[in-house]
């Protein structure tokens, strides 16, 4: 069972959400919030595996609320709003969130989203991705000269939104070869976070 938590500070789009999520079998709702602190409150006494939020709330929004949840490790952040701003998308896409999708996504993609996060993997939707495409300063193939044959093909598959486990699966590698593995690709990129790498291969010019 996945559990999470939702934050909107609409009570209408709360609930509709909450009606979406609740049918599925496979996903548990351990609480609501109705902006940006309590999100992080709730992360950070229940540990839910995904923390679904939305980016316009009163006072911390979502990507600053996604920002203590990534520093807490209380939970993995997955933004969804009406909004698809290039500065919003920035913001989130750096905090290192774990996946962006827009709210008028069909309900089984937001499901699809919650479970591939909660698994360690990211997701952004087909907007948010021609957006990375389009604004992402181009990278030449030498920023991964440094890396191997086996670490280029696992950044491939981050790009792809595998998390680690599928991509252990993929390589016939165990889960912690694949942590071992990324960790030493940040270190030769000096990138943060997977998502970072996401985009960084996205942007490639090769």
């Amino acid at each position: 069972m996945i559990t999470l938590i939702i934050a909107d500070d609409d009570p209408v789009i709360l609930t509709g959400l909450s009606m979406i999520i609740g049918a599925n079998a496979k996903l548990e709702i351990v609480g609501t919030a109705h902006d940006g602190a309590e999100a992080a409150e709730l992360c950070r006494a229940l540990k839910p595996d995904v923390a679904l939020l939305d980016i316009r709330m009163p006072g911390l929004d979502g990507i600053a609320a996604a920002e203590i949840i990534l520093r807490e490790n209380s939970s993995a952040p997955l933004l969804l709003t009406t909004f698809d701003e290039p500065e919003l998308i920035n913001r989130a896409l750096n905090a290192g969130t774990m996946g962006y999708i827009l709210k008028n996504s069909p309900g089984e993609r937001i499901i699809s989203a919650i479970i591939t996060v909660a698994n360690g993997g990211t997701v952004f939707s087909p907007d948010i991705l021609a957006h990375i495409r389009a604004a992402a300063k181009p990278a030449g193939s030498g920023v991964w000269d440094a890396l191997t044959p086996r670490e280029l093909d696992i950044v491939k598959l981050i790009s792809t939104g595998l998390s680690n486990a599928e991509i252990a699966e993929k390589l016939f590698i165990s889960n912690g070869t694949v942590r071992n593995y990324i960790s030493v690709i940040l270190d030769k990129t000096s990138l943060e976070h997977r998502t970072q790498l996401a985009i960084k291969y996205l942007s490639a010019d090769f």
